[in-house]
């Protein structure tokens, strides 16, 4: 009866050992691969570039096209229960400066988000959005930052804007002027990279 108890434990410890690492992207249609194949979206580019590199971690995402800071609070708990993640990462806000909403709004949003992503266990990489200079520039700082803000007060990294060097050149743009191309993907992906990695725990970088 010991023995088998003893085997047992092992067993569970081993499984829980190598259960893969969820990274959840919550972000809005520049995540959701608007306009594109979701095969070319750079969600899918990280979860492929991941694999390629050994990586165990998971990546699910639950981007919605149109989506502002107040719906990613809306749904973030439910999806942080259902997916258990290691990190998370928030790409939302450019919607909310579109409709020109409340900067304060949009860090009271994105900070709820993480802190209750924080105290889920997951950590959190904040992507930090602008939008068009016809919204004028106090507005356009005010809403750029908050991800600053909250990346010093809240302890937590955030990526600059993920379409500069991008949104201004025209081969890696939509025809609308504000979402990335196939092209671009890649780009953005590479980006986040390299600031994903030192989240991941060693065992999820790399298989032995």
């Amino acid at each position: 009866m010991f023995l088998r108890l003893c085997v047992l434990l092992c067993a569970v410890s081993f499984s829980v050992g190598v259960r893969a690492e969820t990274v959840v992207v919550l972000g809005d249609s520049i995540s959701a691969a608007y306009g594109i194949d979701v095969e070319q979206g750079w969600v899918h580019v990280l979860a492929a570039k991941l694999r390629a590199a050994g990586s165990k971690a998971e990546v699910r995402n639950e981007s919605i096209s149109g989506e502002t800071s107040a719906g990613g609070l809306a749904r973030i708990d439910r999806i942080l229960n259902a997916q258990k993640p290691a990190v998370v990462i928030i790409e939302l806000g450019a919607n909310d400066g579109l409709r020109g909403l409340s900067p304060a709004e949009l860090k009271h949003n994105l900070a709820e988000m993480i802190r209750r992503s924080e105290a889920h266990g997951a950590k959190v990489l904040l992507l930090s959005m602008t939008i068009p200079p016809n919204y004028g520039k106090r507005y356009i700082d005010m809403i750029y930052n908050v991800y600053h803000e909250l990346s010093r007060e809240m302890a937590v990294p955030a990526i600059p804007f993920i379409l500069d060097d991008i949104a201004l050149v025209r081969e890696l743009m939509q025809p609308d002027g504000l979402h990335p191309n196939a092209k671009a993907q890649p780009l953005i992906a590479d980006k986040i990279w390299r600031h994903l990695l030192p989240l991941l725990t060693p065992s999820s970088k790399k298989r032995d």
